[in-house]
């Protein structure tokens, strides 16, 4: 699956979604580094997808940068009410709690 949407990019094919299919593949290998990559190129490319923060919060959790994990959770919340996904929202409110749980 990564492997033909790195094809994709390296063709010249580049938009939010091939952008969040790579970063969700590589968070899902565990590699948050290349994840948040192309996580933040893909909110770049859209400031509205909010699922996208969500992961790059994720990505940037998992690589152990906790600032980074909570302004990319806190401008996806901010993005998230702007456009009433409420499911988002819940989620991202969850993780800034338990981050704060984790850095007392």
């Amino acid at each position: 699956m990564r492997e033909s949407l790195e094809k994709m990019l390296a063709k010249g094919v580049d938009n939010p979604l091939l952008r969040f299919g790579l970063g969700k593949a590589w968070l899902d290998e565990g590699d948050g580094g290349q994840a948040a990559l192309h996580l933040a190129r893909c909110v770049e490319q859209d400031p509205k997808y909010s699922a996208a923060w969500k992961l790059l919060g994720k990505a940037h959790q998992l690589k152990g940068d906790f600032a980074a994990a909570r302004q990319a959770w806190q401008d996806g919340l901010a993005a998230a009410q702007a456009h009433g996904d409420k499911q988002a929202e819940k989620e991202m409110t969850v993780f800034l709690r338990k981050l704060d749980k984790l850095n007392g």
